[in-house]
């Protein structure tokens, strides 16, 4: 054999050693063992990086290579954690087996069983369960349970067995005599008769008592009719004009969808919750005018909660014990369903004070959706007569009686005007804050504008330390309580919105235990007070004094009321240029604590972004640092700019200095702001892409969110902050003008920069809402199935009602003796200009309290050619009425009387202000 035969058989011999070893010999077992943790760590960093789907991906293409054996040890591993030799046979077996096997345990076992699990749970309290064992005994259900309703049965027997009286037989003897006892004749056939007597009694008052409710059930007012009795004999006649104009079809339309309007009962008086839409004002006031008596010894306190507030379950868990609370919708409300809410829950009571917990600013309160309440039509009709009998609810003035709204209306001149007017309108005090303080909804716990009462409204109705936490984290906290909503509406799809704000909120503030911080109040009011010792003994501070010179002219000295209008000159001097140097220091304050938010963004994201660009390891391209971060860095640059123009202005502040200069200075150069709003939607998608596809960002941003340094917020939380800035300079704007005499030089800029702001504010409210408007079309689109396109120009929701749709078996026969039939479910979604019907089923999952509700396409009606009937309540129907468009029609019913009522008065409205159009 030559040389080279046996070198390349050495070579041979040394690949073959190789080839299992991952590239490593095998003599060197330690190298090999080293290398191969090195690659498995490797591995499971790329893993933590990896999307979700990258990662199913993987994990397939791994166990696509494995081989039998190696599939076999995993399934081993899975049965040795998941331990699916020992599951539980409730979960396993068919239910009608387990439920053969349960039967069989005692009642006393089945309440132990039902303890175990929520699966044993479910199982245990089923009916076929109790049943026989309560028939067995004589007890009898006094109802018929609902299709989806379980658990009667265990109820009806523990009820039972609760009202046995467990005697021994020498204590039942001793109570009730001896039980063998022979009996008389005479004696038995009298107790017969008395029981017989008793059963005719008892059968009788059943009998009364229900021919009393039915005949005090309120009927609707007649005067309705069916759809074919209506278009034969409600047909309008048209003037000649109206037909010369329009045609003959569409003038006919419109009539009679406002005959049928009109055709529907109205409201006979406040308690009458069977009609609706209009009501007087005199019996609105005459029902509780005699309700004060001597024995309400104690004061009632009502508080309106709206739900456009962010986090608005938190306010409704910091309600303090006795105080009325009810929450209403901000959209898919009217007036007069606002008053309906109220008068139920107050039950004919009138309260003490009365608070209105909505969103708004210093001139006009956003009370429901497109009721925008200010100066300019606080004296339409409706809105007249809205606050006139909600006034009435409240005790008069002179008895205490206030109503608190919680908006800033004290902060400028048409905010007090509104407040006078409503004052004068109701005859009741109104009262607002006063205070000056930006940011989260803090204006709440300042001063409030025409206070007589010895605590502050907020604490007459909520808790202040809740109240501070919730004014502290409201605006972050928003976006968690939607998920926690979206999760927590299915199982509180029964209960009033109240009671699950109530609970939301309270999952809140135990969670965040924001409360037992708050509480130190003694440690908070140490640190004040030591804080305020040491800023006396700083003798660099700016002291904001005004030292007003006695200038007495020697002609009034004589006068005795010269030295008294004097000294009110002068202190009237020293309020309004005292207040006006307390809002110019906010003013200065919010700015920099503003500018400190957007430097946030530079430091924490974007200064650590580039470095890594410059080092040749980059996060980020630099296309994608242009797009995301170039337009904050040009507002940051604006708004330092602006920082120390402010700063340099009130340095020497003194009443005859001004700032709104420097605000129109700075409305010059807002096309800096309207970039950045412009470019929002792609910087937030943007960041979306990168986030999904850069594992490096991915990571970078996990560890920078909501940290300390970023005060608890993420990227695009803190991208926010520009949007809610304007809205604070025009409330600090208004409350600088109302402190500036008329003829001081600085109310004629301040006018013009209030007016710029305003514009500009207008213009960033009309893109949220467009953008909300858009993404809420699209959601809706999404869950309905067959659903056309809903995007279209100023369309918006405005109410969803669920209702079962009915088929009348017989039309010619009287309205109260015509029995319907249930065919399926509807879903009703109306817009500001359509009505879209949709079939709606819902799915119940086994083991789950919750149900999923899906939508498929039916119809859609535009609003001016919709025709709304009703039916009124009789014995075999209740809470029904009848939709009719050119093509279909639909008997529909609600489940519950308020949600008729509630569903038509948002409809009713709607369509009138379509018409109107």
């Amino acid at each position: 054999m030559s040389a080279g035969d046996s070198s390349r058989k050495t070579l041979e011999m040394e690949s073959f050693h190789t080839r299992f070893s991952a590239w490593t010999p095998c003599s060197n077992k330690a190298l090999n063992r080293q290398l191969f943790q090195e690659r498995v760590a490797l591995i499971s960093h790329w893993f933590d990086l990896w999307t979700n789907k990258q990662r199913q991906e993987f994990l397939f293409t791994i166990l696509l290579r494995c081989t039998k054996s190696q599939l076999r040890f995993v399934h081993d591993r899975f049965s040795e954690r998941m331990q699916v030799a020992k599951v539980d046979f409730s979960t396993v077996l068919p239910r009608f087996i387990s439920l053969y096997i349960l039967s069989f345990l005692s009642p006393k076992d089945l309440c132990a069983a039902a303890q175990v699990s929520w699966p044993w749970k479910f199982l245990t309290e089923q009916d076929c369960i109790w049943m026989p064992k309560c028939i067995k005994l004589g007890w009898f259900l006094p109802y018929t349970p609902t299709d989806h309703e379980y658990g009667a049965w265990k109820h009806h027997y523990i009820a039972c067995v609760c009202n046995l009286d467990w005697l021994t037989p020498r204590e039942a003897a001793a109570v009730y005599g001896t039980l063998n006892e022979p009996k008389a004749d005479d004696e038995e056939l009298q107790e017969r008769h008395r029981e017989k007597c008793l059963r005719k009694i008892i059968w009788g008052e059943i009998a009364l008592r229900k021919k009393e409710l039915f005949r005090v059930r309120p009927p609707w007012v007649s005067g309705t009719r069916c759809s074919r009795l209506f278009k034969s004999r409600c047909q309008p006649r048209l003037p000649q004009t109206v037909r010369d104009r329009v045609g003959l079809h569409e003038a006919l339309e419109k009539q009679l969808v406002l005959a049928s309007l009109e055709a529907l009962p109205k409201r006979s008086n406040v308690f009458g919750r069977h009609s609706y839409p209009s009501l007087s004002k005199k019996n609105w006031r005459g029902i509780l005018k005699n309700d004060d008596s001597p024995s309400r010894a104690f004061q009632t306190h009502f508080i309106l909660i709206s739900s456009r507030i962010p986090a608005y379950e938190m306010v409704v868990d910091s309600v303090r014990a006795g105080v009325i609370s009810v929450v209403y919708e901000h959209s898919g409300m009217t007036l007069e369903s606002l008053l309906y809410l109220t008068d139920k829950a107050l039950g004919g009571q009138k309260a003490h004070s009365m608070g209105i917990f909505s969103d708004g600013d210093s001139r006009e309160i956003n009370l429901l959706q497109g009721y925008k309440i200010g100066i300019k039509n606080l004296l339409r009709p409706d809105v007249r007569d809205f606050w006139e009998k909600l006034g009435s609810f409240v005790a008069p003035e002179e008895e205490g009686g206030h109503v608190d709204l919680f908006v800033p209306l004290g902060a400028s001149e048409a905010g007090i005007e509104v407040l006078s007017q409503l004052s004068q309108l109701t005859g009741t005090l109104f009262t607002a804050p006063a205070g000056i303080a930006t940011g989260s909804y803090q204006h709440i716990l300042s001063d409030w504008l025409g206070q007589q009462q010895d605590r502050a409204p907020p604490s007459i109705y909520l808790s202040e330390s809740k109240l501070q936490a919730w004014c502290s984290l409201a605006d972050f906290l928003e976006d968690t309580l939607k998920a926690v909503r979206k999760q927590f509406r299915p199982l509180s799809r029964e209960l009033q919105k109240n009671v699950s704000g109530r609970i939301i909120g309270q999952f809140m503030f135990d969670t965040m235990s924001m409360t037992n911080i708050l509480n130190n109040q003694e440690i908070a009011q140490a640190l004040a007070d030591g804080l305020a010792e040491l800023s006396k003994e700083n003798p660099e501070r700016n002291v904001l004094e005004d030292n007003p010179q006695d200038t007495k002219p020697s002609l009034g000295k004589n006068d005795p009321n010269f030295e008294v209008l004097v000294q009110l000159e002068r202190k009237l001097q020293r309020d309004w240029a005292a207040k006006r140097t307390r809002v110019a220091g906010e003013l200065l304050q919010s700015e920099r604590k503003y500018v400190q938010m957007l430097e946030i963004v530079r430091d924490v994201y974007v200064a650590p972004l580039k470095a890594a660009l410059s080092s040749n390891r980059a996060i980020l391209s630099a296309a994608n640092l242009q797009i995301i971060f170039s337009d904050i860095l040009q507002v940051l640059s604006l708004n330092r700019q602006f920082l120390d123009n402010l700063r340099d202005r009130l340095q020497e502040w003194g009443p005859a200095h001004c700032v709104g200069e420097i605000f129109l200075k700075f409305g010059s150069q807002l096309n800096t702001y309207t970039n950045f709003f412009n470019n929002y939607p792609v910087v937030l998608k943007t960041i979306e892409k990168c986030r999904e596809m850069i594992p490096a960002f991915r990571a970078f941003l996990k560890r920078h969110d909501k940290t300390i340094v970023t005060k608890m917020l993420s990227l695009p939380e803190l991208l926010l902050y520009p949007s809610r800035r304007f809205d604070e300079y025009v409330h600090l704007l208004y409350a600088l003008r109302l402190h500036t005499p008329a003829e001081h030089v600085d109310r004629g800029d301040l006018t013009t920069a209030i007016d710029q702001m305003k514009t500009y504010k207008g213009y960033i409210d009309q893109m949220n809402q467009h953008f909300n408007m858009k993404d809420q079309l699209s959601d809706i689109q999404r869950i309905i199935w067959g659903c056309p396109i809903l995007s279209e120009v100023n369309r918006y929701l405005i109410r969803v009602q669920d209702v079962a749709q009915l088929h009348c078996c017989d039309e010619e026969i009287s309205f109260y003796l015509r029995l319907y039939e249930h065919t399926r479910d509807l879903g009703l979604f109306l817009f500001n200009d359509a009505l879209l019907v949709a079939s709606r089923s819902t799915s119940h999952t086994p083991f789950e309290r919750t149900s999923k509700s899906t939508y498929q396409f039916i119809a859609s009606v535009a609003l001016h050619r919709l025709l709304v009937e009703d039916i009124p309540d009789s014995k075999y129907i209740k809470n029904a009425f009848i939709l009719q468009g050119p093509k279909h029609e639909w008997i529909c019913a609600t489940e519950a009387e308020d949600d008729k009522f509630l569903w038509l008065s948002v409809l009713l409205n709607t369509i009138k202000s379509t018409m109107e159009k």
